[in-house]
C-alpha cells in the first residue's frame, strides 16, 4: 500500500488529532511447523516452564516502572505467565509428543477457547493470554519478544491488536496514536489509550496492511485514518487541531449549559495515584472509584487496614469535592481467588458484584467498615453505590448496610434492565443512582461489549439505551433523587447534550475528556438538549439519533469532535 492514498474508518476510542508514519507492532513467531517432536517430556516441560518464568520476570520487572494505574494490569500479566493450570495444559501436551511451540500454542488456545466462552471480563484477559503465549514461544525460539518496538521518533502504531501490557508502556511523547484492526471499544487497551491521552481508533478493517513509514493521518474522534494524506488533508488536521485547542482553552470551573443549569463533571478512578492525578485537574469530585483494583489478581482479600489507608488516600486527594464509590464489583466474569462460589454455566449472567457480595458478606461488611473509617478521619463527601442492584429489596438491602455502619449516602448503579424500568421504586430505597452505560448496553442488547463485531449494537446512540437512560431519569423526577452516568457515554461531548436533556445530573468520565464536555455544554441551553434527547430517543437506529442530534448543535461544537 506504500505511495497509496487512503481513507479508511473505524471505533475511535480515545479522541485526538495526529500524524507520524506507520510502525507496526512485531508479528508474534507463530510455532515452529519443522520442529521435531517431543522424545523427553520432563526435559521439554523444564524449558518452557523457565521461558514462561522469563516471560513473567520481564513482565514484573515493567510493572516495577509503571504507575500505580498501569501497575496492576501488568502484574496480572505476570501471574498469567506463571499459571500452573497452563502448565498443566503444555505438559498434557509434551506428554503426547506434540513439539515445544506447538504445545505452548495448542495448550494456550484451548485456555483461550474456555476464557472466551466465559464472556465480559474473561474473555477480555485471551489477548492478554496470546500475549504471554507469543512471548513464551520467542524465549523458546531465542527470538525478540514480539509487540511494540522501540520507538525513536514520534509514531503511529499499527496492529492487528495490542496487548494492555504493550499499552501500559507507551508514552504520548513517542507515540502519536494507536490504531488496531481487531479490539472493542471498552477493552483494557482502549481504556488505557484513553487515560494516557493517545489518540485510538479499534475496529479499521485492512489497518494492518498499511507498509511502515506511510504517513498516517488520525483523528480518534471520529475514527477516521488517512493513509498517506494529501498537504491540504494533513492542513486541515492540524487546522482542526488548533480549533479544538482553541474551544478548550478557556474550558475551566463548574459544568453548565448556556443558560446556567448545573451538570457536575467528575472522573472516573481505579486507583490512589489515580485520585492524585485527577484532583489535580479542573473537575467536580470522582463519580466513579473501582474499588476492585485493590482485590482482583490476589489470592487473599485485602485486609481492612489496606483497605482504610488506601481509601483514606483517595479521599484526602478531593479534599471537600464528592467521590462516588463502588463497592467490589467481582465474581462470576471477574473471579477472586479467595471468593470462588463454584462454577456457572452462563458465568455473564452469574454471581457478580452485590449478588456475590450478599453470599460473602463478609468481604462487603469489611470494605463498608474501611469506608466508614476513611469518612470519619477525612470528613470527605462520599456516597457509596453497589453493582450490579437488579431489584427494590437489593437497593433496601444495601442501603441499610451503608447507613449502619455511618456512611451517609447510599446508591445503585442501573447495569440492568429490570434497575432502569423499575427506577421509581428502586430510588425510593436509596439516595441516588448512576447508570453504567456499557453493561447496560450489553445486558440490554444480549450483545457482549468485549467483540468488536457486535460494536454497532453496543453503541451508546442506541435508541433502546436511550429509552432505559430517560425511564431511570423519569424515576429520579419523581423521587426527587439525582442520577449521573458513570460509563464511557458521559465522554462523549455530543451524547452528553443528550444525556443532560433527558435528565441526567452528573456526568463521569476519563479525566482528560472534562474539557470537551464542559465546552460542549456552554454551548447549548437546556431546551436544545432536551429536544436532542427526544430526537435521538424516537431514532430508528443510532445512526440516525446522532445525525438528528448534530443538526440541533452550535457550529462550535464540530471542533471538539
Amino acid at each position: 500500500m506504500t505511495g497509496n492514498h487512503q481513507v479508511l474508518h473505524g471505533l475511535g476510542v480515545s479522541s485526538g488529532i495526529a500524524a507520524a508514519k506507520a510502525v507496526a507492532v512485531h508479528a508474534a513467531p507463530g510455532f515452529d511447523a519443522n520442529e521435531p517432536p517431543t522424545t523427553d517430556w520432563e526435559a521439554a516441560s523444564a524449558r518452557v516452564r523457565q521461558a514462561m518464568a522469563n516471560v513473567s520476570a520481564q513482565l514484573t520487572e515493567r510493572a516495577q516502572q509503571a504507575s500505580e494505574t498501569v501497575r496492576p494490569i501488568l502484574e496480572a500479566s505476570a501471574k498469567l505467565a506463571n499459571d500452573r493450570g497452563l502448565a498443566k495444559s503444555v505438559d498434557a501436551k509434551l506428554k503426547q509428543g506434540t513439539g515445544v511451540t506447538r504445545a505452548v500454542h495448542d495448550a494456550t488456545q484451548g485456555y483461550a477457547d474456555m476464557l472466551a466462552g466465559l464472556g465480559g471480563y474473561m474473555a477480555e484477559r485471551v489477548t492478554d493470554l496470546y500475549d504471554i503465549r507469543d512471548r513464551t514461544i520467542s524465549e523458546l525460539l531465542g527470538l525478540p519478544a514480539p509487540g511494540v518496538p522501540e520507538l525513536t521518533e514520534l509514531s503511529v502504531l499499527v496492529a492487528r491488536d495490542l496487548a494492555p501490557a504493550e499499552t501500559a508502556t507507551l508514552s504520548p511523547e513517542l507515540c502519536a496514536a494507536i490504531l488496531t484492526e481487531e479490539g472493542g471499544p471498552t477493552s483494557h487497551t482502549a481504556i488505557l489509550a484513553a487515560q494516557l491521552g493517545i489518540p485510538a481508533i479499534v475496529q479499521v478493517p485492512g489497518v494492518v496492511a498499511v507498509a511502515e513509514g506511510n504517513l498516517v493521518a488520525v483523528d480518534g474522534g471520529v475514527g477516521e485514518v488517512v493513509i498517506n494524506p494529501t498537504d491540504d488533508e494533513v492542513a486541515e488536521l492540524k487546522e482542526r487541531a488548533v480549533r479544538r485547542a482553541k474551544a478548550l482553552a478557556g474550558s475551566s470551573g463548574e459544568g453548565a449549559t448556556y443558560d446556567g443549569h448545573k451538570v457536575a463533571l467528575l472522573a472516573n478512578i481505579g486507583t490512589a495515584d489515580d485520585a492524585a492525578k485527577a484532583a489535580r485537574m479542573d473537575l467536580e469530585g470522582c463519580g466513579l472509584f473501582r474499588t476492585e483494583f485493590l482485590f482482583l489478581d490476589r489470592s487473599d482479600a485485602p485486609s481492612l487496614e489496606e483497605q482504610i489507608a488506601t481509601y483514606t488516600k483517595v479521599f484526602e486527594s478531593f479534599g471537600d469535592r464528592r467521590i462516588v464509590v463502588r463497592t467490589l464489583d467481582a465474581g462470576a466474569d471477574k473471579p477472586l481467588a479467595f471468593a470462588n462460589l463454584g462454577a456457572e454455566e452462563n458465568p455473564a449472567l452469574g454471581r457478580r458484584g452485590l449478588r456475590l457480595c450478599q453470599r460473602r458478606e463478609d468481604l462487603l461488611d469489611t470494605q463498608l467498615e474501611a469506608l466508614a473509617q476513611a469518612y470519619k478521619a477525612t470528613g470527605a463527601d462520599v456516597r457509596v453505590m453497589a453493582p450490579m442492584i437488579a431489584t427494590a429489596s437489593e437497593a433496601r438491602w444495601f442501603a441499610e448496610k451503608v447507613k449502619a455502619v455511618g456512611l451517609p449516602k447510599a446508591g445503585a448503579m442501573v447495569e440492568i434492565a429490570s434497575t432502569a424500568i423499575l427506577a421509581g421504586r428502586v430510588m425510593r430505597e436509596v439516595d441516588f443512582v448512576s447508570i453504567g452505560t456499557n453493561d447496560l448496553s450489553q445486558y440490554t442488547m444480549a450483545a457482549d461489549r468485549m467483540q468488536g463485531e457486535f460494536a454497532e449494537l453496543l453503541s451508546p446512540w442506541q435508541p433502546a439505551l436511550l429509552t432505559l437512560i430517560k425511564m431511570t431519569c423519569e424515576g429520579g423526577r419523581a423521587t426527587g433523587k439525582p442520577v449521573g452516568v458513570c460509563g464511557e457515554a458521559g465522554g462523549d461531548p455530543l451524547l452528553a447534550l443528550v444525556l443532560v436533556g433527558l435528565g441526567v445530573s452528573s456526568l463521569s468520565m476519563a479525566p482528560n475528556k472534562v474539557n470537551a464536555v464542559r465546552t460542549a455544554l456552554r454551548l447549548h441551553d437546556l431546551a436544545t438538549c432536551q429536544q436532542m434527547a427526544a430526537y435521538a430517543v424516537d431514532a430508528d437506529d443510532p445512526e440516525n439519533a446522532r445525525a438528528a442530534v448534530l443538526e440541533l448543535t452550535s457550529p462550535g461544537l464540530k471542533d471538539l469532535l
